[in-house]
């Protein structure tokens, strides 16, 4: 494997390195702050019901008040996750998928969310607290989730290498039970590169415990496909609209 600093640009590298130290930073903009805040209220439902024991005319009451505003966005224009996201990350910014990712986006009810942090230019941390939605064994977190968050962690830490890519591999060990309910702490390295690959490795820890390692293999692409796979999606949705019933 080569390093990374001597196939790819440091230039390049530097624009990735910091897009990605700032995807936690704040949102910029009144409609990015109240999507997080429907995002949170949204993951709080989620996983109070997994646990709940209201009874039953609170849960009408809340199902009808659900109902209202599952319609508003029912009404609203489908649009993807991945809109702007081929042009974006040919500049360098990543920041508008991750903002939506099923387990880093902070805009998405369905991620914990992980929080990341550049620890150097090869290595990232993601500290996360999984909720009761996220069960597996009792008290434990399943370990589908965990292979989950691992994908994206170490997806976020091969672009430290300037030439991210997509998941060729990945493989993960559980060392021992991972719970639930405490602070986590996952960590990816930036192995080397060989050609189109990416290698990283991962570490989760609870406190001084081990809990999983994993290792991933990625293949970097242009990123403009991304966006050409998106809209052709589009032209196929929009065409089965128009077909005569």
């Amino acid at each position: 494997m080569t390093d990374a600093s001597s196939s790819v640009p440091e230039s390049t590298r530097s624009v990735w390195l910091s897009h990605i130290e700032s995807l936690q930073a704040g949102v910029h903009s009144e409609r990015g702050t109240e999507l997080r805040r429907v995002a949170d209220a949204t993951r709080r439902v989620l996983h109070g019901m997994v646990m709940t024991d209201l009874d039953t005319d609170v849960l009408r009451d809340a199902a009808e008040r659900l109902e209202v505003v599952a319609e508003a966005f029912d009404r609203s224009t489908t649009r993807s996750m991945y809109e702007g996201f081929g042009e974006s990350a040919n500049a360098g910014d990543p920041q508008g998928f991750f903002e939506h990712g099923p387990m880093l986006g902070r805009s998405n009810p369905l991620a914990p969310p992980i929080a990341l942090s550049v620890v150097d230019d090869r290595t990232m941390r993601g500290v996360v607290t999984f909720a009761s939605g996220y069960e597996g064994p009792p008290g434990c977190v399943h370990g589908g989730y965990i292979a989950a968050a691992f994908d994206d962690l170490l997806g976020a830490t091969q672009s430290l290498s300037g030439m991210p890519g997509m998941t060729g591999r990945l493989s993960v060990d559980y060392r021992s039970p991972t719970p639930l309910h405490e602070e986590l702490v996952f960590t990816g390295t930036f192995d080397g590169r060989e050609g189109r690959k990416n290698f990283t490795s991962g570490t989760l820890h609870v406190g001084d415990r081990l809990c999983a390692e994993a290792q991933g293999l990625f293949i970097s692409i242009d990123f403009g496909r991304l966006a050409e796979m998106e809209q052709a999606r589009t032209d196929h949705r929009e065409a089965g609209r128009t077909q005569p019933d």
